[in-house]
C-alpha cells in the first residue's frame, strides 16, 4: 500500500481574477497547519519604494460560501406587500 502524502505545513497558491476590482487578493489559496487545520491564504503583488516587487499577505480562517441574498423568512414576509 502506497504511504500517504502529509501536506503539513505547505500551501498552494493560485492566481485570480480580479475584474473591476483592484482591491482583491493578485493570489489566493489555502495552507495546511500542524494538526491538519486548514487556513485561507491571500496575496498581493506590491512595490517597494526602491522599485522591488514582492508579495504582502493574509492568513485567514477558511471562506465557508456564504450568501449574499435576502435571509428565506424576509422574503417571505415580504410577500403580504406587493400591490398584485
Amino acid at each position: 500500500m502506497a504511504e500517504q502524502y502529509d501536506n503539513t505545513n505547505t500551501f498552494a497558491l493560485f492566481k485570480n481574477d480580479k475584474g473591476d476590482n483592484e482591491k482583491r487578493p493578485d493570489y489566493t489559496g489555502t495552507i495546511t497547519l500542524e494538526g491538519g487545520k486548514e487556513m485561507r491564504l491571500s496575496a498581493w503583488i506590491r512595490e517597494s519604494k526602491a522599485g522591488n516587487t514582492f508579495m504582502s499577505g493574509q492568513v485567514s480562517e477558511p471562506y465557508e460560501g456564504g450568501t449574499t441574498s435576502a435571509p428565506v423568512e424576509t422574503i417571505t414576509d415580504m410577500k403580504d406587500d406587493v400591490p398584485f
